[in-house]
């Protein structure tokens, strides 16, 4: 699969020059070279990923979630926001699946970039027009400063300084951050890890000076779910790693979750670096 989709907006990790696709790999202007696996992904993470990169397991299961529906709501809001915008980037990506919405409805090509393998491996199948790349949000982004003109963060880890660097000026971020309330009744149910009560409020801070907040939604709803579902509810995120428990039921879920949509700050030259 290529990834024409990228084209223009892929930087290499070693040097930070622009990235061109030649028959099955991508190449600097400093002869860096990068092969485009099979599956149609390609790997500038230049290391091994970390130990809580998400598993193949993970991964599968995170994707019969989204694919039953039950996450749709979140998605037609995150397309809503997105629906004028050429070129996104999803940060932290995962199958792709919110990427692939935003580009159904704003017609434009975007990047997947995922820590995981595996989810790389998923998202190159997202979308004809998206690109998928491993790479890690916590280094410098291999993207070109100042070429996107969104970037999407859904349930991820966010480096906002990075954000504001690879877009354009005016250039739109918008982040879905759980609330406390959300899958609150099996967080209870089967101990599971806590979500931090100040999410919105630290996100807020991280982007002043570099963001101006414009819009805030809530999207909260209640849905039935099978126990197959409570089951990958709880193995597609974190708190896999501690164990899956094994006497799920059918129930019905607390869905809770903040879209918050900011514009890259007038003045704000991090893009030009």
């Amino acid at each position: 699969m290529s990834l024409d989709a990228a084209r223009g907006l892929l930087a290499c990790p070693v040097c930070g020059s622009g990235l061109t696709e030649s028959d099955t790999s991508l190449t600097c202007a400093n002869a860096h070279r990068f092969d485009v696996a099979r599956q149609g992904y390609v790997n500038l993470l230049g290391s091994r990923p970390p130990a809580n990169a998400d598993t193949a397991e993970m991964v599968a299961a995170r994707d019969r979630v989204l694919s039953s529906g039950l996450y749709d709501p979140i998605a037609e809001q995150v397309a809503r926001r997105l629906a004028q915008s050429p070129t996104i980037v999803d940060v932290g990506a995962g199958t792709g699946f919110y990427l692939a919405r935003a580009l159904d409805a704003s017609g434009g090509r975007g990047v997947a970039l995922d820590v995981s393998v595996p989810a790389a491996r998923r998202a190159a199948k997202a979308h004809a027009r998206a690109a998928s790349v491993v790479a890690d949000v916590w280094r410098r982004l291999p993207l070109l400063s100042g070429r996107l003109s969104a970037v999407l963060c859904v349930f991820a880890p966010r480096s906002v300084p990075e954000f504001a660097r690879i877009l354009i000026p005016g250039g739109l971020l918008v982040v879905v951050t759980p609330t406390a309330s959300h899958l609150s009744g099996l967080r209870e149910r089967h101990g599971l890890l806590g979500i931090e009560a100040d999410k919105d409020e630290r996100l807020a801070r991280s982007a002043l000076g570099l963001f101006d907040p414009t819009a805030r939604a809530v999207v909260e709803y209640r849905a039935e779910a099978s126990a197959e579902q409570v089951r990958d509810l709880i193995a597609m995120g974190p708190n896999a790693f501690h164990g899956v428990p094994n006497d799920v039921t059918a129930d019905t879920v607390q869905v809770s979750v903040t879209v918050s949509l900011f514009r890259k700050a007038a003045g704000d030259e991090s893009g030009l670096a």
